[in-house]
């Protein structure tokens, strides 16, 4: 008799909570000196967030046959530096927010410089935790080094959120929004799903198939945040909704219109779940996550 399959709900709730220990584990302990530094990364790190990036690493680890601890490093590692990305981003001189999953953003919660370097330390230690705690190969880990410092600067995150700044105002079109998203949002997702499945094995044609879904996922994610950013209220979001269009930024929902963009989000989900297609039953937490990004409520 074989072993009951966890539900969706199960797995992600599991996947969420080794994560979370995982996280508390890396994280220099507060009491630890500079402790003001380090009780501000925990607070920016632990606690919230969905862990949407670490879900995908395990999920494409679980397609490559990856190990648990080799997954974790690789996952909180994508993790810190979407986290850091959040802490900068919500500076004032960025998007200037003061509300994120739900609390005080860490610039308020503490001040502007500490949250400068929160984010400069969770970077760094993204980097350390792949180097010294991801369990493979040498030359596998030079190479998810490299792939997470690529997502991470100018040719992936960093630099999508250059565009994004530079494009408040001016009406762009959907390649060229896209083009943005693409980096802005859609490279650290990509790598999430890299990075769990150079953790294992898989051919070529599988790789393929599985970095087009991770593509198509990062754009799906940020289609239905601009969505959401739209029509869901500050309290479900757990951040002010509503600013992308205060702040005159280019959106999908204000270059194709809400009824259009709900279209794109249907239309890259549909392609997410057709470039799985052979890759059987293994791929479904896969298949779950593009369903879950998708029907999103916050």
């Amino acid at each position: 008799m074989t072993d009951a399959v966890p539900s969706f709900a199960d797995w992600v709730a599991a996947v969420q909570t080794r994560t979370e220990t995982a996280l508390d584990r890396f994280l220099p302990a507060a009491a630890v000196a500079p402790s003001r530094l380090h009780d501000a990364m925990r607070y920016a790190v632990l606690g919230g967030g969905k862990r949407v990036r670490p879900l995908l690493c395990h999920a494409a680890g679980a397609l490559s046959g990856a190990s648990s601890a080799a997954l974790d490093a690789a996952a909180c590692a994508v993790e810190l530096i979407h986290a850091y990305s959040l802490v900068h981003d919500d500076m004032p001189c960025m998007d200037d927010d003061v509300l994120r999953r739900g609390k005080p953003t860490v610039h308020v919660q503490y001040d502007d410089a500490t949250a400068l370097l929160v984010g400069d330390s969770l970077q760094s230690l993204a980097f350390l935790l792949l180097s010294e705690h991801c369990d493979v190969a040498a030359d596998t880990r030079v190479r998810m080094v490299s792939q997470l410092a690529i997502a991470s600067g100018s040719r992936g995150m960093a630099g999508g959120q250059a565009i994004d700044l530079a494009s408040v105002g001016i009406a762009l079109g959907v390649a060229e929004l896209e083009f943005m998203h693409i980096h802005k949002t859609g490279a650290l997702i990509r790598c999430a799903v890299r990075l769990g499945a150079a953790c294992g094995q898989l051919d070529v044609d599988a790789q393929a198939r599985l970095d087009h879904y991770a593509g198509t996922v990062g754009l799906l994610f940020q289609v239905v945040d601009d969505v959401l950013d739209c029509e869901a209220s500050t309290e479900a979001l757990g951040k002010t909704a509503g600013k992308d269009a205060a702040a005159n930024k280019p959106t999908y929902v204000s270059t194709l219109g809400l009824a259009r963009a709900r279209e794109r989000a249907r239309e890259l989900h549909a392609e997410a779940i057709d470039s799985l297609s052979p890759l059987g039953d293994e791929a479904r937490r896969l298949r779950e996550l593009a369903d879950f990004v998708l029907t999103r409520k916050h």
